[in-house]
């Protein structure tokens, strides 16, 4: 039996890459995993490390090259590459743009290709927003066919109060929940 196939996009929620990546190894057990990154991710080095090495670690694990253009995205949807895509992180700029339909990352360009096919996406929050600014957007998508969340949590209630990070540990459990079309619950934990 072949293995299901899946998008993983990543955003420039930097401080939660390594928190992925560290699940990546297992997810690239289990699934044909293709990375995917939006152009800050690819292309911004911060504190929590260079562009470059994220790049390498996701070829290097995924066995193939991270998808970091419109163009190389764009045939994702016609090609039916994918069973699943999954935006680990997702931040509330990218969430915002989902949800208004937006497509000018490689990322939202994944995800619009990926849901012509009325297939599931996931996604695994990461903004300091999630319960302010960003909430209607979370709404939005929340009630929007095909879209699944990771389970999340506030990550530092008293310092950031409106912000909401994926509960990464429990990535591959949504994976597995979304690809059944159920929302892995509970939604916040």
């Amino acid at each position: 039996m072949s293995k299901k196939r899946i998008g993983l996009a990543l955003c420039g929620s930097f401080c939660t890459f390594r928190e992925v990546i560290d699940q990546l190894a297992e997810l690239a057990r289990n699934y044909d995993v293709t990375p995917i990154m939006s152009y800050n991710a690819a292309n911004l080095d911060t504190r929590f490390g260079r562009a470059l090495d994220f790049i390498e670690e996701l070829e290097r694990v995924c066995g193939r090259p991270v998808m970091k253009t419109i163009q190389e995205a764009e045939p994702i949807g016609p090609k039916n590459m994918f069973d699943l895509l999954v935006v680990a992180p997702c931040t509330g700029n990218t969430l915002a743009k989902l949800a208004l339909s937006i497509t000018d990352t490689p990322v939202t360009m994944a995800v619009k290709s990926h849901l012509r096919g009325t297939k599931p996406v996931l996604l695994a929050i990461s903004t300091n927003d999630a319960l302010s600014g960003s909430a209607k957007n979370f709404g939005a998508l929340l009630n929007t066919k095909h879209y699944y969340f990771v389970p999340m949590r506030q990550d530092n209630p008293d310092k950031k109060p409106n912000s909401l990070v994926a509960r990464f540990d429990l990535l591959g459990d949504a994976i597995e929940a979304a690809m059944k079309g159920l929302q892995l619950e509970p939604l916040f934990q």
